[in-house]
């Protein structure tokens, strides 16, 4: 992310940091691993979050470098509004579909953009908060990598049979949650 942020943005260069991170998702004969997802888009939040230049539509340029273009941008009331609400509701709607309470779900994993977002989101699904897994403090929002990160930080707690939802929120803006039974 740091090739992304202008570091003379305050309102955003010190929300991000870098890292990368995978999860292996293999078959398995039990009713474990990935077991439902919802995905949402919404271009309406395009202009909210987003990297005008760099890209197929308007290709890095000396043009677009000057212009700083090339960086993150984001409206970040807008963004906190919508990714409360969207990781939200899709944590709520994939818990709906799979029969779940929140009572049911052992750990809920969210995107690690911002711990107000976090709180917010925990908080109104009724999910206690030592049931959700947080490393923020410790990298920044690493993007794509923070919910990988934070299931490798706290792998040592998850067990086997642990029911989990993923839940994320991104640039475009694009959202879902993903409900997944521990196999470990």
């Amino acid at each position: 992310m740091s090739s992304m942020v202008n570091y003379e943005d305050r309102s955003t260069c010190a929300l991000f940091g870098d890292g990368a991170a995978a999860v292996l998702v293999e078959p398995t004969e039990e009713r474990t691993g990935v077991i439902d997802a919802v995905f949402h888009v919404d271009g309406e939040g395009r202009d909210h979050l987003i990297m005008p230049a760099g890209g197929s539509v308007l290709p890095t340029t000396h043009e677009t470098v000057d212009a700083g273009q090339n960086f993150l941008q984001q409206d970040g009331r807008y963004v906190y509004k919508h990714a409360v609400t969207d990781m939200l509701t899709s944590s709520m709607d994939v818990a709906q579909r799979n029969n779940l309470t929140m009572d049911d779900v052992d750990w809920l994993v969210p995107h690690q953009a911002n711990l107000r977002i976090i709180e917010a989101v925990s908080s109104r699904a009724g999910i206690a908060p030592e049931k959700v897994l947080v490393n923020i403090e410790h990298y920044g929002n690493t993007s794509a990598a923070s919910i990988p990160l934070c299931l490798d930080e706290y792998k040592d707690r998850l067990k086997k049979g642990d029911k989990i939802i993923l839940t994320a929120f991104g640039a475009g803006f694009t959202w879902g949650a993903m409900y997944l039974v521990w196999d470990i």
